[in-house]
């Protein structure tokens, strides 16, 4: 069989990044979608705020369940095969929502559908790693993501705008129908897997499996990956923790708004967010093509993220969302360690990579969320404000990712990307 030695041309590639693309966005809508239809779901199911939270957990259980297998099938199975087969499940998770009638079934059917998109990203980040040029890979991760953030801005007002439609079981039909369609579109748009890689997508057609490269144990023990342990873990997935927690509580605890305030507050920066994973998709083949390393542009990006953390901290009561989006703006300069992950390992391994550091990041996601939340409570207990128990464990966060930028800093002699 004739070997295919060369990247996607730029049509196809096109073509490929928006079926993926428009899976991705259905992912995002769905992670965020439980929070807009709580009003309705807590007055029709009788369903309690403890209920709530473990219905919006289900998603990210499902989810990160499947990181570490997944990867594996990547690597061995490709994108386009592993996708179709997750997707199905993600159809089927929605309609099991639909069809609910009690708090149970609506828990199992989350957990279903955060199993079956929890490919949605990591599928085409994977296929990237053959099928694009490696500036144009940082390109890609950095629109997958304003794909994301606008899969969750959609979450909000527009779903808000078809539940008196079609009703909430309707959403979630719309939604099934509408994977369906994301599925087919990748199957007739995405290449298919071949056996054999080189550096950029070289590939021996014939054959859907790969040889296996090995285990978990050779991605968590390369320098690389751990040199960016810390900032996936620590800055980036809390920032994320942040955003979509305890930056609303915040507003209302802290700065003394109104819910519809925070609400409104939440969307702008999400709008921000997208933004500027837009603007690093147009930066960063540039910068790459001038040989700056994404290595550099974290050391000089994370500093900000730190400074209006900390300006946030010293204002408090004065603070607005346009504090928490600068942070989280400066941030975001964090996720261009994903490819970079990828590229540090043969191509064979990418979705290996890219799927632990993928669990690594929603880890953090986790932990920073229960952290700051136990630390308030904390805080509250030995008698401080609840303004100063914010302050304080936000103030413990700050002081954790300048840790793990310190260590990134210091490994950075002996621990290079080859």
């Amino acid at each position: 069989m004739r070997a295919v030695a060369e990247p996607l041309g730029r049509g196809r590639a096109i073509g490929v990044f928006l079926a993926f693309a428009a899976a991705y966005f259905l992912s995002a809508l769905l992670r965020a979608v439980t929070a807009t239809l709580a009003p309705t779901l807590s007055a029709e199911l009788a369903l309690q705020a403890s209920d709530l939270g473990l219905l919006a957990g289900g998603y990210f259980l499902g989810f990160s369940a499947m990181q570490l297998p997944l990867g594996r099938w990547l690597d061995r199975h490709g994108p386009k095969r592993v996708v179709l087969l997750f997707l199905s499940v993600a159809v089927a998770g929605c309609a099991a929502f639909a069809w609910a009638d009690h708090f149970y079934g609506l828990l199992a059917a989350r957990v279903l559908t955060g199993a079956g998109v929890s490919a949605c990203l990591m599928a085409p980040l994977t296929g990237y790693r053959r099928w694009l040029h490696p500036d144009m890979q940082l390109r890609a991760n950095a629109w997958m993501l304003m794909v994301g953030a606008l899969g969750m801005v959609a979450a909000t007002l527009p779903v808000q705008w078809l539940v008196p439609l079609v009703g909430w079981r309707g959403v979630f039909w719309v939604l099934a129908a509408a994977i369906v369609a994301a599925a087919a579109w990748i199957a007739w748009a995405a290449p298919g897997w071949s056996q054999g890689s080189g550096e950029h997508g070289t590939c021996m057609a014939g054959s859907d499996h790969l040889p296996d490269a090995g285990g978990y144990a050779q991605v968590l023990r390369h320098p690389y990956f751990r040199r960016m342990a810390g900032i996936g873990l620590v800055n980036y997935g809390g920032m994320v923790a942040i955003q979509t927690l305890w930056a609303g509580p915040w507003l209302v605890q802290v700065a003394g708004h109104s819910a519809a305030q925070a609400a409104q507050g939440l969307f702008w920066i999400n709008v921000c967010m997208l933004g500027m994973f837009w603007v690093w998709g147009w930066v960063t083949p540039t910068l790459a093509r001038r040989g700056l390393r994404v290595e550099q542009l974290i050391a000089w990006g994370l500093p900000g993220s730190f400074l209006a953390l900390g300006a946030l901290l010293w204002q408090g009561p004065q603070t607005g969302w346009g504090h928490w989006a600068l942070f989280c703006l400066a941030s975001t300069v964090g996720s261009l360690a994903q490819p970079a992950v990828a590229q540090a390992f043969p191509a064979a391994m990418a979705g290996r990579a890219l799927s632990a550091y993928n669990l690594l990041i929603f880890s953090g996601v986790f932990a920073v969320q229960w952290g700051i939340g136990l630390a308030v409570d904390a805080f509250v207990g030995l008698g401080w404000s609840v303004v100063a128990a914010f302050r304080g464990a936000v103030g413990g966060y700050l002081a954790a990712c300048v840790l793990c930028y310190g260590y990134f800093l210091v490994a950075k002699a002996h621990n290079r990307r080859p």
